[in-house]
């Protein structure tokens, strides 16, 4: 196999599984573990993959800051609200995590409809500022920049003294094999956590981050209790969620 045949099979492997194993990229194609060793090397250098130990992750871009993402597939995003609205009920106990589609959620809730929202995002309390049949709890802590959210031992230790109804939870990235998965070691914990003490979790999705995969894991792809996302995807994409498990939410 030339080393071009080798290197573009290695990238469909990444796009395919979310990881490849150098050893059994190896025994798959009978050359050496060195040589895909090395093809890895090379391609880690020319920007098209990441290389850790044992063999490779693909390369997810990073994203813009939160003012610059807010308008970023803007219409999407205001689908996946729509479909998350339908997920609450007055009177419920629920969890918004940071972000630009939980930005587009906030605009979409009805000015009198009765809430508690928890959140550990300042920019999303503020938006609830005209809510006010809301009740606000905002959860402190280290900022984490990137998202706006509070991370840290100061926020676990809030998030463990609540129960919420329900959690929509938001991650950079979603691969079938890999699950969800963000750019933050402390913020996946903090994300884990919270869906671990919620009655529900719902994680909505915009196309780009599906078959995607950021450096730290949240949870599998079939833990939380639906991922939403818009109908229009390629149903064989959607078939392999669906296959590991995952409930789809179409919006």
């Amino acid at each position: 196999m030339l080393t071009e045949q080798r290197r573009r099979l290695i990238l469909e492997v990444l796009k395919r599984d979310g990881r490849a194993v150098a050893g059994e990229l190896a025994r798959l194609w009978e050359v050496s573990e060195d040589t895909i060793r090395r093809d890895m090397r090379d391609m880690a250098t020319a920007g098209l993959l990441k290389r850790v130990h044992g063999g490779a992750l693909p390369i997810v871009a990073p994203l813009p800051d939160l003012s610059a993402r807010r308008g970023l597939a803007t219409e999407e995003k205001q689908r996946l609200a729509a479909a998350v609205l339908r997920l609450i009920s007055p009177g419920q106990v629920v969890f918004l995590d940071g972000g630009t589609t939980t930005a587009e959620i906030v605009r979409q809730i009805p000015l009198d409809m009765a809430l508690t929202v928890v959140t550990h995002a300042p920019t999303i309390a503020a938006d609830l500022e005209r809510h006010t049949d809301i009740e606000v709890v905002l959860l402190g802590g280290r900022i984490f920049r990137h998202s706006m959210v509070a991370v840290g031992p100061t926020a676990l230790a809030a998030i463990d003294q609540i129960r919420p109804d329900v959690f929509f939870l938001g991650a950079t990235a979603a691969h079938p094999a890999e699950g969800l998965s963000t750019g933050d070691f402390e913020e996946a914990a903090i994300k884990r956590r919270i869906l671990e003490r919620s009655l529900a979790t719902y994680c909505p999705l915009t196309s780009e981050k599906l078959d995607s995969v950021s450096p730290f894991g949240i949870v599998p792809i079939a833990q939380p209790t639906g991922l939403i996302v818009v109908s229009d995807i390629d149903p064989v994409v959607l078939d392999s969620y669906r296959a590991q498990g995952a409930h789809l939410v179409l919006a």
